[in-house]
């Protein structure tokens, strides 16, 4: 039994699949009924307003429907979608034992334990017919999947088949009869039943109550099972009902039985705690299935697939009697695969498809016995002139058959016999070489074999553990599984050759060239190279179910239950198409793909594989085959858009966006302020305009800003804006709009800006400050309407105030710069970006526009002055939804000239020249190559942008203190260059150094010397130079920003260096403070998390020494006795040279556990999981809130957000970052 799901509940006393999705219902003893998902494992829904328990459940076919019915003698029809309960049925006297839809009509029938069955209409909401004559409980009612039969099993020992051909002629064919429909009729029908469905057939042969009887659902069958432990089949015909046969075995009641709707069996469970599987043909057992405490109650079956659900005392399981997964290999143009005990031979370019070779044994019978189909079939890739195959099954607790035959083509239909067939017993067979095969036997020794089954060569594998075996891509070399790796081994020299960590492995799929392996677990897909280097991991929430190779072994396809998928050797992952039912995908061609189905039918699927293409070119930055593919293929969705944001192309997103908005967060992304701007303008959003007049800002480009501020009218920026660029004349127009507005407070600031002192007093005077305006003209010399204000004053009875002797004026600060924008360096478009531009118009434009600087501005202001000057910007002042500046508005109606607001345009840079000979640009320099080719801060550092460096830091490790990376910093730009003699009297020559000859990228500081720093560390930790040992510490923590790794594996050293640096420098901060503490408590706290810091085995050894010590001496023996045990667990300590050390702890362990209190009670939980605040040195407990330094990792309290992290001293706690990049952009990895 293959267990695909298993839900924890209370008892499951009803079950039904849904036909089409994967959805089981389940009706629970407690009254509730579950929705579960048992593909993904997920509860969907429950519905829970049953009182007491429900017995019976069922979906509807085609309708969103649910019936339950339970004990509350209630029938209640829900709608699952709606999540609501419809109506309910009431007529039942007694509990409801099973409720079921009619496949066509609209009736549900429903068994009680008041001995009737009643047939309900479900759209009138009535009951139209009563089926009395059991005189004890009904356990169970079923309609046939065709016939106008139901059948229905009684504790009086009786099965009844009830022909229901009357009721369907007068409730489907045509409308009653009134006479019929009268008071008194429906009276006697609810009392004695009716003669719409009459008893065709009473089965009687059961020596108890009878618990379920169900209907075959081709064949005139019918099954029951009863109290008297035995399962009975009976036949019908047109005129009588018979028993066929009685099969026992069950030790205890049968619960409920069924036919399985794929084969000839029949399924029981029972309250023995067991599931039976009954052959029909045969007669007899063929399986048995148990539990060790749970009984069970209640059978389902799936109509269209094959699944079986099972419920018992603590919940429900769905199951498969047998794997459904055909045997396959394919070589070369042909697939193998075994159908029907043939082994058949596929053609993948004809199509041609035959079998060549019978697989049936002397003896055996037709069709091939449950459980015992081939499990796996390998081709031998190694001997080109003959066809051998390995074909490996389960039975008999695994066996092999090694057959040699023709891989011809037959001409006819008929298949020949093998020329050779060889069998043996093992866990694992696969071919060697050309003429050996090896085999995992039982008792997990690999046995070397010839074609003729002769043991040639005995080996005992490196794991004992070992269980499974592959082809390992190549000639005598083994793929051997155990329960947490895969091993690469060589049988001939008897070594490993490399080893992985991958649980429990299923399946192995190799590359063409033998490249590259894809590792297939259950949830999960290891992509590794030839010698077991991983490359990639990902995981599914679903089953996988197989996989191939593409033809260029750079992408591999694998399908779930319901998708097909991709997945490259850099991890980028993406979905093909989707599923209806599974497939088994044997071959991977271009933009086909070439599958088998459950039924063992090859299937060949037209796929489109440009997505995975695009992000292999985009990898291998063949930019021509990636702006082929935007102009010509139909790439779009949020998922292509993420990833070219994600690796750094948002330029190239852009074109694939039709969505204005996401459009504008791209160009925002990317900095195009132009693109963002004729973006923005189809988004009469003010927020928009705020976002870009923000970016804007960032960039220095005032005049965007300045729209920006016009379209949201932010009047209190603008102001701001037109002072900090000196423009007066703009101030004084702004002063005109506040008086228009009658904005106090704008119309002050704006004279402020100004200085115009007289405007501040005229607005101080007319908001009734005199005393201020007083003060204001007199400051500022205003001497008429000083007078006049202190008379005013004097007239009112208020007092004139004195102005200060010291008094300055408050005048506007003068701008430095006076330009149109702020200088930004010119860099040059990348190949992507220029050949958007080109092929581009709406781009091209957006490029054109670039190079005409600023006067094409005055057009969006549409002034009064001046019609606008161009049909775009006329269309959109005639539309209303631009904004169009201030003379669109209607409190801005000013007269201002568009002169005044005229921006000059950039002066050209003229062509320098000699004669004819014109004097070429000068190239890009090696430096900034480094600084476009990575988004590592040691490239930029090296090139000599230190504040880029310092940018990238804060960006991705949230850097905020930099002083211990200065001299790192200067470091790389010293070393990244080379000074060369020149001639006389000429200086010398910088040359730049390259870490390869075929890139610019700039030398990089190697991994070896931090490990050589870590080792050294090590020793003055040893030692109890913990001063040495912290700058040892320090300095790998500040050097590794600054650190590029080369390799994959050296990033992950990297890394693993950090968590050291990390872990060692907050031990040595416990140690320090545990020696400067005066308080004996606080410092056995320190002492305890001192022990929980990761630190090698040696150094944890003299940490447990020294707390638990401390422990002892102060008495608190339960914490010295946890210490002790550690220690004596730690395999240092089984040495010669800690064995006073070990006896020392053995004596501690011992008094301790005599006395067994603590003196004081400490801040320390030892089986409490707890991290170590790095702030307070205090432990945050499991569940406790807590933030991290995004570089280091060190965890801290709440409190300390946004603090600098006391462990590394650079970054900033709690603030979330891109992470730590060890390698250059092309293999970046974050942490």
């Amino acid at each position: 039994m293959l267990t695909k799901f298993e839900s924890k509940s209370n008892r499951v006393k009803g079950l039904s699949f849904h036909p089409i999705r994967p959805w089981i219902l389940t009706s629970l003893h407690n009254g509730i009924i579950q929705l579960w998902d048992y593909r993904m494992g997920t509860l969907l829904d429950r519905f829970d307003e049953h009182d007491g328990p429900v017995r019976g459940v069922d979906f509807h076919k085609t309708q969103p429907l649910i019936v339950s019915g339970g004990d509350d003698y209630k029938i209640k029809v829900w709608d699952y979608k709606l999540r609501r309960c419809l109506f309910t049925l009431l007529g039942h006297l007694d509990y409801i034992r099973t409720v079921q839809f009619h496949n066509e009509y609209p009736w549900i029938v429903s068994a009680s334990d008041d001995q009737t069955i009643r047939i309900w209409n479900w759209q009138s909401r009535t009951c139209i017919a009563v089926l009395t004559g059991h005189n004890h409980y009904v356990m169970c009612a079923g309609f046939h999947p065709k016939d106008d039969l139901i059948v229905s099993a009684s504790l009086d020992q009786t099965v009844r088949v009830w022909d229901t051909t009357g009721l369907r002629k007068k409730t489907v064919r045509g409308a009653p009869s009134m006479q019929e429909d009268t008071m008194v009729a429906r009276v006697n029908t609810d009392l004695f039943g009716g003669t719409d469905a009459i008893v065709k057939y009473v089965l009687e042969g059961h020596d108890r109550g009878v618990n379920w009887a169900s209907f075959h659902p081709t064949l005139p069958l019918v099954v029951s099972g009863a109290d008297d432990r035995q399962v009975k089949l009976w036949r019908m015909n047109e005129t009588k009902a018979w028993e066929v046969h009685t099969m026992t075995g069950h030790t205890n009641n049968v619960s409920c039985v069924l036919f399985h709707p794929k084969r000839e069996l029949i399924i029981s469970n029972s309250e023995d705690r067991s599931i039976r599987v009954w052959d029909i043909s045969q007669r007899m057992g063929v399986q048995n299935f148990r539990r060790e405490n749970d009984r069970f109650w209640i059978l389902a079956a799936h109509p269209e697939q094959n699944l079986l659900a099972a419920g018992h005392d603590s919940g429900m399981i769905v199951f498969k009697l047998e794997r459904e997964r055909p045997a396959y290999d394919s070589h070369a143009a042909c697939l193998f695969y075994v159908k029907d005990r043939y082994l058949r031979m596929h053609e993948y370019q004809t199509g041609r498809d035959a079998p060549v070779v019978s697989l049936r044994r002397a003896g055996q019978g037709q069709a091939s016995a449950l459980g015992q189909a081939p499990r796996s079939l390998q081709y031998n890739p190694y001997n080109p002139a003959e066809s051998n195959v390995l074909i490996f099954s389960d039975v008999e607790g695994g066996s092999y058959e090694l057959l040699s035959f023709s891989a011809e083509m037959p001409g006819g239909t008929g298949s020949g016999e093998p020329q050779d067939v060889r069998r043996g017993s093992g866990l694992a067979a696969v071919f060697l070489a050309r003429n050996r095969f090896a085999v995992l036997d039982k008792n997990r020794q690999i046995l070397i074999k010839n074609f003729q089954n002769e043991v040639t060569k005995k080996v005992s594998p490196p794991h004992p553990s070992t269980d499974g075996m592959y082809y390992a891509g190549g000639a005598g070399r083994l793929l051997l599984r155990c329960e947490d790796r895969v091993t690469l081994y060589d049988q001939q020299s008897r070594r490993v050759l490399a080893e992985l960590l991958v649980p429990r492995v299923k399946y192995v799929f190799w590359s063409q060239d033998s490249s590259k392996v894809a590792l297939m677990t259950k949830h999960a897909i290891v992509i590794a190279s030839k010698h077991l280097e991983q490359m990639c991991s990902i995981s599914e929430a679903v089953r996988i179910k197989s996989g191939a190779w593409d033809m260029n072994n750079r992408i591999f396809v694998y399908s779930t239950l319901n998708h097909v998928k991709y997945v490259l050797p850099n991890g980028d992952t993406g979905i093909i198409c989707t599923l209806d039912v599974p497939l088994y995908i044997t071959k991977a061609a271009d933009k086909q793909l070439f599958c088998l189905d459950r039924e063992g039918k090859t299937r060949m699927l037209d796929i489109d594989n440009t997505e995975a293409l695009f992000k292999l070119a985009l990898e291998d930055k063949q930019y021509g085959q990636v702006m082929h593919m935007v102009r010509h293929s139909r790439l779009c969705g949020q998922s292509i858009i993420s990833y070219l944001q994600n690796k750094g192309f948002p330029e190239v997103a852009l074109h694939f966006v039709n969505d204005n908005k996401t459009k504008f967060r791209l160009a925002l992304a990317c900095g195009n302020i132009e693109v963002a701007m004729h973006t923005a303008y189809e988004l009469p959003d003010d927020d928009i305009w705020h976002q870009l007049g923000t970016e804007a800002l960032r960039q220095g480009n005032h005049q965007v800003v300045e729209m920006a501020y016009q379209r949201t009218k932010n009047f209190e920026r603008l102001s701001f804006l037109y002072l900090l660029t000196g423009n007066t004349d703009k101030l004084k127009k702004m002063l005109k709009i506040a008086e228009r507005r009658g904005d106090v407070m704008s119309r002050f600031h704006n004279a402020l800006y100004l200085g115009d002192a007289g405007e501040r007093v005229a607005v101080l005077e007319s908001t009734n400050q005199v005393s201020l305006a007083y003060l204001t003209a007199a400051t500022h010399g205003l001497e008429e309407q000083a007078t006049r204000l202190a008379e005013l004053l004097t007239a009112k009875g208020m007092p004139v105030p004195e102005t200060l002797a010291d008094a300055t004026l408050l005048q506007p600060p003068t701008p430095i710069v006076r330009a149109d924008n702020w200088p930004l360096l010119a860099v040059s478009k990348g190949p992507i970006e220029g050949a958007l531009v080109e092929n581009d118009p709406v781009a091209a434009n957006v490029a054109v526009q670039e190079e005409a600087a600023g006067g094409a501005w005055n057009d969006d202001l549409d002034l009064e002055d001046e019609p606008p000057k161009t049909k775009q910007t006329q269309e959109r002042a005639d539309s209303g939804t631009g904004g169009g500046g201030w003379g669109g508005d209607d409190d801005l109606d000013l007269d201002i000239g568009d002169e005044d607001l005229a921006l000059a345009a950039p002066p050209k840079a003229p062509e320098q020249t000699i004669g004819d000979f014109v004097v070429p640009a000068a190239g890009t320099p090696l430096t900034a190559h480094w600084c476009q080719n990575s988004t590592h801060a040691a490239d930029h550092a090296a090139a000599g942008d230190i504040e880029g460096a310092m940018k990238l830091l804060s960006r991705q490790i949230a850097a905020v203190r930099f002083a211990p990376l200065r001299p790192h910093l200067f470091a790389l730009l010293q070393g990244a260059a080379a000074s060369l003699p020149g001639l006389a009297q000429v200086p010398s020559l910088r040359a730049s150094l390259q870490r390869g000859a075929a890139v610019a990228e700039r030398p990089s500081d190697k991994v070896p010397a931090l490990l050589e720093r870590l080792k050294a560390g090590y020793r003055a930790f040893l030692n109890g130079k913990f001063g040495d040992a912290r700058d040892h510490f320090d300095y790998i923590l500040h050097a590794i920003p600054l650190t590029v790794a080369e390799t994959k594996s050296e990033g992950n050293e990297l890394k693993e260096l950090l968590d050291i640096s990390r872990e060692y420098v907050t031990a040595i901060r416990i140690k320090t403070a545990s020696a400067e503490e005066t308080a004996p408590v606080r410092s056995m706290e320190l002492s305890a998390y001192f022990t929980h810091c990761n630190l090698q085995p040696a150094h944890l050894l003299l940490a447990l020494r020294m707390a638990m010590g401390t422990a002892f001496k102060n008495k608190n023996f339960i914490t010295a006795a946890s210490f002790a045990q550690r220690l004596l667990e730690l395999p240092d300590l089984a040495s010669e040279r800690n064995a006073e050390l070990r006896d020392k702890a053995q004596k501690i362990l011992q008094k301790s556990q005599q006395m067994a209190r603590n003196e004081v009670d400490l801040d320390y939980d030892e089986r409490n999981p707890f991290v170590i605040d790095c702030a307070t040195l205090k432990p945050i407990y499991r569940g406790a809130p807590v933030v991290k330094c995004p570089y280091c990792s060190s965890s801290y309290s709440p409190a300390s957000d946004k603090t600098v992290c006391q462990t590394c001293g650079i970054s900033q706690v709690g603030v979330e970052t891109l992470g730590l990049v060890t390698t250059t952009a092309s293999t970046s990895t974050r942490r």
